[in-house]
């Protein structure tokens, strides 16, 4: 057995691992009916092992995967999304040593399982760096990021805990709109798991011819039946569908493709979720969390801010600047995904300023912190899929 071959067996080990603590964590909030620490304490115990057993496993991979690739594992989109979902579990293993919060654990792990499948979706081939990827500010600088987004999803999860909490499922309103809004956003990356596992299981792929940005002939493969075209596409497979539009050369329409694809599959999966519980998604929740403490998730959601905050600031803005010197002799350069970085410091020093200066806690402060984890997923998923730039290798 080779170590890539470790490596794998050992994030699937995690992944199991995680999705019983899952479980169990949820069963523990549930049969809490008294609203006692004690009658969720035991499981809620049994469940944190379980997750640090995965966890764990998850590192093994890690370190296993560094030693297949001879480089830390973190220079494609699989790499750096299964060091993201690892990171997520490392902090939620921290805040639930000094807190004890079972209900945490049954928001956060189901998201790390997501983000997991998610990663799947990806190659996972051993592969040499690219040339811009061949130095130690590699791991200094993404290390960092993935630390500090990881940090920064258990203070949403916080947050979410309590929007599921205080806003009211029967009574119309915007808060009930957004929060289940952000409940379908959660289904539409299953519906990208569904979709892209159901294309691949069935073999599909079409080749077409493009013009590129140069006004050079290049070539795009679809493992999706193609709904976004390349600019001036010729299809090179007999039989393939026809494109329903073309994007631009700037946008990657195979890349789009599969998120329309996620689109529709994840609403269909929304709504008959909705048909056969006869409620909002949201609303099936909202019995798990009649027993939190507000205080403590608001508490929850602020500290991890303030530690998330300062790593993101090392890691996406001041490393990337040196890195980026190094690489292509500028600090800044406007990047798509230098943008967005600086759209996400942004955004988290509004969150500090508005909580310290205003006096944004509880629901306010709970809104922020979900709307930043949304940015950080935007900046992940669609920066890094659809918007070309110099960051594409990733």
């Amino acid at each position: 057995m080779t170590w890539a071959d470790t490596s794998s067996n050992l994030l699937y080990v995690a992944f199991i691992a995680y999705l019983i603590a899952s479980i169990v964590f949820g069963g523990a909030v549930k049969g809490n009916k008294e609203g006692s620490f004690k009658s969720e304490g035991r499981w809620g115990n049994i469940a944190f092992i379980v997750t640090v057993i995965g966890f764990l496993a998850h590192l093994g991979y890690f370190i296993t995967r560094w030693v297949a690739t001879g480089h830390a594992p973190l220079s494609n989109m699989f790499e750096f999304t299964t060091a993201f979902g690892m990171t997520l579990v490392g902090g939620f293993i921290i805040i639930y040593s000094l807190y004890k919060t079972p209900v945490l654990g049954m928001v956060v792990l189901p998201v790390a399982l997501l983000i997991i499948a998610f990663a799947s979706m990806f190659p996972s081939e051993v592969s040499p760096l690219i040339p811009a990827l061949q130095t130690n500010w590699l791991a200094i600088h993404v290390s960092t990021v993935v630390i500090a987004e990881g940090v920064l999803a258990i203070s949403a999860g916080a947050g979410l805990i309590y929007l599921l909490k205080v806003v009211d499922m029967n009574k119309k309103s915007k808060q009930r709109f957004w929060l289940e809004a952000m409940m379908f956003s959660l289904v539409i990356v299953l519906g990208f798991v569904a979709a892209n596992s159901y294309f691949t299981l069935t073999g599909y792929e079409a080749d077409f011819t493009y013009i590129d940005k140069d006004d050079n002939e290049a070539l795009i493969t679809y493992n999706m039946p193609p709904i976004a075209g390349m600019n001036q596409y010729t299809a090179l497979t007999e039989g393939a569908m026809e494109p329903l539009f073309e994007t631009p050369p700037i946008v990657n329409a195979g890349k789009v493709t599969t998120m329309l694809w996620s689109l529709i599959v994840g609403t269909v999966l929304y709504w008959l979720i909705r048909l056969i519980a006869r409620k909002r998604i949201a609303a099936i929740f909202k019995p798990f969390v009649k027993n939190v403490n507000l205080q403590l998730m608001d508490e929850i959601n602020y500290r991890a801010v303030i530690i998330g905050f300062p790593l993101f600031t090392l890691g996406a803005l001041i490393f990337a600047m040196i890195w980026a010197q190094i690489a292509w002799s500028r600090f800044w350069g406007w990047d798509p995904k230098e943008v967005w970085a600086l759209i996400t410091w942004l955004f988290y020093a509004a969150y500090l300023h508005l909580r310290l200066g205003r006096g944004w806690q509880g629901e306010k402060s709970a809104w922020l912190a979900v709307i930043g984890f949304a940015i950080i997923m935007f900046n992940l998923v669609a920066v890094n899929l659809i918007i070309a730039g110099l960051h594409s290798y990733a």
